[in-house]
């Protein structure tokens, strides 16, 4: 990634939204990508109104488990996470206080973007705005283990938000498709560089940069309309 030689072996998912008000589909392995026969059949009959997908470079001494690949789902929502936790996991110990026991104990694994996923999945139940869970969520952890990469990306297949933090991220939007990607996904014209501690959010024919100041963002930049159209 950015010229880093940087080869993500250490497992994919992939999830998609079917149809219209449909809960999300996963696929998840811990194998490489390019050594399942299997998802490229699968992923050549599969459309969908939005999907997520990532591939994995663990963080040295995180486990390489199917349980540990993103994306991280409940209901409705898709979640990833692209960095690293520093000093993880004892600079984690005062965020992860504000999690109830049982949600601690039935965690995806025990890496860092897992307890990320737990804490903003947190919030999600409450009603926070997804926008502002997020910021909340990043400068939090920000606080507690400083210089840590925080680019993670929430989907419900309607809108993506997602936050550039010490990592690259690019959005591209078009009347009927919106991506938002470690890096542009081909040469096409169109494609923005998210600059750095900014939230992105993004739907098909619009997109929005806000730069991550405190945990206050306007919740109501956009509307709830639906995307449209399969992509």
């Amino acid at each position: 990634m950015r010229g880093g030689g940087t080869v993500n072996a250490d497992g994919f998912g992939a999830g998609w939204y079917p149809g219209p008000g449909a809960e999300p589909v996963r696929y998840r392995s811990a194998r490489p990508i390019w050594t399942d026969v299997s998802f490229a059949g699968l992923a050549a009959a599969v459309t969908a109104g939005a999907l997520l997908a990532a591939v994995r470079s663990a963080t040295v001494g995180m486990p390489v488990s199917e349980s540990a690949a993103a994306p991280f789902a409940e209901g409705r929502w898709l979640f990833s996470h692209n960095g690293v936790i520093r000093g993880w996991p004892d600079t984690m110990a005062g965020p992860a206080d504000e999690l109830p026991v049982t949600d601690l104990l039935t965690m995806d694994a025990g890496t860092d973007s897992a307890l990320l996923w737990a804490l903003l999945r947190h919030r999600l139940r409450t009603g926070a705005d997804p926008a502002v869970a997020l910021v909340e969520l990043v400068t939090s952890v920000e606080a507690a283990a400083p210089n840590s990469r925080l680019n993670v990306l929430l989907t419900d297949g309607v809108t993506i938000w997602a936050t550039a933090w010490d990592h690259a991220l690019s959005v591209h939007s078009t009347g009927d498709a919106a991506l938002v990607a470690s890096e542009p996904l081909d040469d096409r014209a169109g494609w923005s560089a998210v600059p750095d501690r900014h939230l992105v959010v993004a739907r098909p024919g619009r997109h929005e940069c806000t730069q991550i100041v405190d945990a206050h963002v306007d919740a109501h930049a956009f509307d709830r309309t639906a995307m449209t159209g399969d992509r």
